[in-house]
């Protein structure tokens, strides 16, 4: 007679679950002294949303649903299906849920108004980061900030709820869709990640306080536009390949910033001669993320001042962007540095 040691299983079965998103939220609020429920339904309606994409994404093959939309977005770039499909998604989300009074997003021109005047919250959303992966099965993401509205409640938004400075955020996070779909979230007292749990449709507490290691061996930026690249940082990226460090680029920021974040590491995006006011948005792209690195413990600038520190101008503004183990970001700097001593000398 065979017999069949039941013990491993049964142990599997006695673990607990750990902590939802939606029971981390509701710990949480209590951190906000004007909170009243309002900003944890929000977090709920983009994370109810980031499981619809995160379906989507995986049946995208078996779909129709790869390849170009045929059309192009604000900032003049080829819009994939899926870019469309995302976009539709959270907007729907957050105008159904009813907490936030308006939007901006990388596919639209424009404010979008939800018509609910009396939310207390805008977001700003890149809904599909790095989509030209789509079609190569590589890891790509979305982006979100979030502020509350400085204008009256019960008036349409305007330019002004948007353009508050980066260090108005009330929380900001992006959603990897990757081996694992994790979600990265900080409401301005440090970061933590979920992973997404397919089974349960729960996202579980998976990174608690994530850090940003001090120092790191990975440097990440498209090298094949290096020629084009201020010379500071391509003196920079020379010193990395000469200390042997890890050249790791992926094309999606998301990816790319969540790696260097576990690992240690810097991305840069920098000027060139085709974007000279660098290519990232900083709204919906580079604020969030800056926002997420310094509450990791990370450093984030434009090259010449605290990226949070940069004054917005308009909804779809670009920057350069230096991001990461601050000892890397202070390594970039002190070769600017350099540079312009150099040049008045």
């Amino acid at each position: 007679m065979m017999f069949t040691d039941n013990t491993s299983e049964i142990s599997q079965l006695a673990l607990p679950v750990g902590t939802t998103l939606d029971r981390y939220i509701m710990r949480r609020q209590t951190a906000f002294p004007y909170a009243t429920g309002e900003l944890s339904q929000l977090l709920r309606d983009i994370a109810l949303a980031s499981k619809i994409i995160n379906r989507e994404i995986n049946r995208a093959g078996l779909m129709d649903i790869t390849g170009s939309a045929g059309s192009g977005n604000i900032q003049g770039e080829m819009q994939q299906k899926l870019d469309v499909v995302a976009n539709i998604r959270f907007l729907r989300a957050l105008k159904n849920g009813g907490e936030v009074c308006a939007i901006i997003s990388e596919e639209d021109d424009d404010i979008i108004c939800t018509g609910n005047r009396h939310a207390k919250y805008v977001v700003a959303i890149d809904p599909l980061d790095g989509s030209s992966n789509i079609d190569v099965n590589v890891s790509i993401g979305t982006i979100f900030s979030i502020y509350r509205r400085v204008t009256p409640v019960g008036t349409e938004a305007t330019m002004a709820d948007f353009l508050q400075g980066g260090d108005k955020q009330v929380a900001a996070g992006y959603i990897l869709y990757g081996s694992s779909t994790i979600l990265v979230l900080t409401t301005g007292d440090g970061v933590s990640g979920f992973t997404y749990d397919a089974s349960l449709g729960e996202y579980i507490l998976s990174h608690p306080g994530l850090r940003q290691l001090a120092d790191g061996q990975i440097f990440s930026c498209n090298d094949g536009n290096q020629l084009d690249y201020p010379a500071y940082v391509q003196t920079y990226l020379k010193t990395c390949k000469q200390q042997r460090l890890t050249g790791r680029y992926i094309g999606s920021l998301v990816a790319d910033f969540h790696r260097n974040l576990i690992k240690g590491g810097i991305y840069l995006y920098p000027p060139t001669v085709k974007t000279p006011n660098g290519k990232l948005r900083l709204l919906y792209e580079c604020f969030p993320m800056a926002y997420i690195a310094e509450q990791a413990g990370g450093v984030a600038t434009n090259g010449h001042k605290r990226l949070l520190d940069v004054e917005p101008t308009n909804l779809h503004q670009r920057c350069p962007l230096y991001i990461g183990s601050p000892q890397m970001v202070q390594a970039l700097r002190s070769a600017e540095e350099t540079a312009v001593k150099q040049l008045h000398c």
